[in-house]
């Protein structure tokens, strides 16, 4: 009997296998970065179907096989909703692709979890293209922050200490070159 894990996690892409089966890159809380199968999930008749899409925060039951998790079932958290709105999602889309790319295995990492799901809150509540790319690269910078990419630098700390909360939206505004001047050298530095 296989033990099944009970997680949370945000689905950051898929990609078809076999006559039915989907893979999936998931980011999660417990496990960390983990790729994982559905069998039979674009049949019709599939009731995990319309829960596994790409980009979704769900609750999650895996079961570790040979070489990939199997995911056993899923239930939407109903959070995270308000993603697919224009504008937003194509920030979603791109902290997902960082996300891919800095993620090598399964190593969880809570803190990195706790602050992607504040600042994707904070995202989808967003109104302006200005608040968008203020909310994307405090994201961005905790990501780094949390998988210590950026080190003590007294400028920020701010920003990757504190909590992830609204008001650092304008805080970013003042700062927002040399914020990007850091992402950019330690997006450099990963070699990635």
């Amino acid at each position: 009997m296989h033990h099944i894990y009970h997680t949370e996690g945000i689905i950051l892409g898929s990609g078809n296998f076999g006559e039915t089966g989907k893979y999936y890159s998931i980011f999660t809380r417990d496990l960390g970065m983990i790729h994982a199968s559905a069998q039979g999930v674009r049949k019709m008749s599939s009731k995990l179907r319309f829960v596994l899409q790409d980009f979704a925060y769900l609750k999650i039951d895996l079961v570790k096989g040979k070489d990939f998790w199997r995911i056993t079932n899923t239930v939407k958290t109903n959070k995270l909703e308000k993603l697919s709105q224009p504008g937003v999602f194509e920030i979603f889309v791109n902290i997902s692709k960082l996300l891919k790319r800095l993620l090598a295995g399964e190593d969880p990492n809570k803190d990195l979890f706790a602050d992607l799901l504040n600042g994707l809150s904070i995202l989808q509540k967003s109104e302006t293209r200005e608040e968008l790319h203020n909310i994307e690269a405090i994201i961005v910078l905790r990501i780094l922050n949390n998988l210590g990419y950026i080190g003590s630098n007294e400028m920020l700390k701010d920003f990757v200490k504190s909590p992830f909360e609204e008001d650092l939206i304008f805080k970013v505004s003042e700062s927002r070159t040399k914020i990007l001047y850091q992402i950019n050298k330690a997006l450099r530095e990963t070699h990635l």
